[in-house]
């Protein structure tokens, strides 16, 4: 959940598509965007070229990209063809955990939409894209737009729930996911339930919204959704401290999509829980090799430290700087303020994230990133509108226990505190020190 986010509610918002069966590195769309603006090219152009870039791999997407693209290149004057291929770009940047083909993407849906201005199916593509690219206001308003000439627009509620999650206006983003369910009750429906349940600390109900997501993710065609959801319930168990029950839905996952990302990082945090570095390596190195999320990075940082191999900690570390500046500041924020470094760039990070999203990871960043800097008034605002929904996250409890510590709330503090090692004494190996260090041993019974 919150450690997968990118990242997280983006990715089950490309789900939606994928279940209706029309689914969805820089590489092929920079040099393409930088060969047709050199020569003057006008932007479809420059759109056509996107979209119809080669692409280099070898995977079952790359070899559908080369089946779907002359079909396109014979119809330009068709949406659907461009719509395909589009869903298509969503799905690569997906798998490679490279947010430059949603520029091949939205190239298709430009294309699409001068064919045929209006198209619905386009828009969606777009709505997509816009929620990648972090202009959340944006796909609010596109997908509003669609709903008021087509209510009952799947794609489009369920663009509009993401958008809504990530700028932190959860009741209206629950009355989106709710009418999704009514529709039609099926994976893409279900996870959103399930992780606004578990937002709001309904983790019972969570679990059972992630199983009939599970279980009706079943179409053999299109395994990485329903693999998606076994990492999301898997995520859950995590949260609360039941490390053998995340690992079983980790392992499930990776049974059903060989070498799966999400799911290496959840066996890598389970290793690291348990004191087995090696193996925790292991699985995140894979990971990060197939995905290079920044929170992967993190996460191997870490791991390469308890195995005492500083170098490369810190080497994947200046890897996880550098990325995390091009593409993800609030990880890159939360980052520099665990490590207690930085700190004048987490502030700005955090901050300027908040400009574009407001939902309770935002201001647990922003909070951080204050505490950290002493300014402990910002970060005990920013704390107290992170804890808003109870949400069962024992990062979160950390963070606003010592921020209530700090702000002279000593009692209050250390209970939460202790509630979030309680809760998952393994959440994070920087913090979870800290946290220990923080409140003294309770007293036994006896004692």
């Amino acid at each position: 959940m919150p450690a997968l986010q990118r990242t997280a509610l983006l990715v089950v918002g490309v789900l939606l598509s994928a279940c209706q069966g029309a689914p969805p590195q820089p590489g092929p769309s920079a040099a393409a965007t930088a060969s047709a603006t050199a020569e003057g090219s006008s932007p479809l152009s420059i759109a056509r070229r996107l979209a119809l870039a080669r692409p280099t791999g070898t995977t079952a997407i790359d070899r559908e990209l080369g089946r779907l693209q002359p079909l396109a290149e014979k119809q330009p004057a068709q949406p659907d063809p461009w719509v395909q291929l589009g869903r298509v770009w969503v799905r690569k940047a997906r798998e490679a955990s490279d947010p430059g083909f949603y520029l091949n993407a939205k190239a298709c849906a430009d294309l699409a939409l001068d064919a045929a201005p209006g198209d619905r199916p386009a828009t969606n593509l777009l709505g997509l894209v816009l929620l990648n690219d972090h202009k959340f206001d944006d796909a609010r308003d596109l997908a509003s737009q669609l709903l008021s000439k087509s209510p009952e627009d799947l794609m489009a509620l369920g663009t509009l729930s993401d958008a809504l999650v990530e700028l932190g206006r959860y009741d209206e983003a629950i009355k989106a996911t709710e009418k999704m369910g009514q529709l039609k009750p099926n994976l893409p429906s279900y996870i959103r339930t399930s992780y606004l349940q578990w937002l709001r600390g309904d983790v019972k109900a969570a679990k059972e919204s992630a199983r009939l997501a599970v279980d009706s993710g079943r179409d053999p065609r299109e395994p990485e959704p329903r693999c998606w959801a076994l990492v999301q319930a898997a995520m859950i168990f995590w949260h609360e401290g039941d490390v053998g029950g995340a690992d079983a839905g980790f392992e499930s996952a990776l049974q059903a999509c060989s070498d799966y990302p999400p799911a290496l990082v959840g066996r890598g945090r389970v290793a690291m829980a348990s004191g087995d570095f090696p193996r925790a390596i292991e699985h995140l190195r894979k990971a990060y090799a197939e995905s290079p999320l920044v929170e992967t990075a993190w996460l191997l940082g870490d791991a390469r430290e308890g195995a005492g191999d500083l170098k490369g900690a810190d080497d994947v570390r200046a890897e996880l700087v550098k990325h995390g500046r091009q593409v993800d500041g609030r990880t890159l924020s939360l980052f520099f303020a665990t490590k207690n470094r930085d700190l004048d760039e987490a502030v700005t990070l955090a901050e300027a994230e908040r400009k574009v999203r407001d939902d309770i990871y935002t201001e647990d960043a922003v909070a951080w990133a204050r505490y950290r800097k002493g300014d402990i008034p910002e970060a005990r605002a920013a704390s107290d509108r992170a804890m808003a929904l109870g949400t069962k996250d024992a990062r979160l409890l950390y963070h606003a226990g010592a921020i209530r510590i700090a702000a002279g709330d000593k009692a209050a503090g250390e209970k939460l505190v202790r509630e979030a090692l309680k809760l998952n004494p393994a959440f994070d190996r920087t913090g979870a020190a800290e946290a220990a260090k923080l409140v003294p041993p309770e007293k036994s019974a006896g004692g």
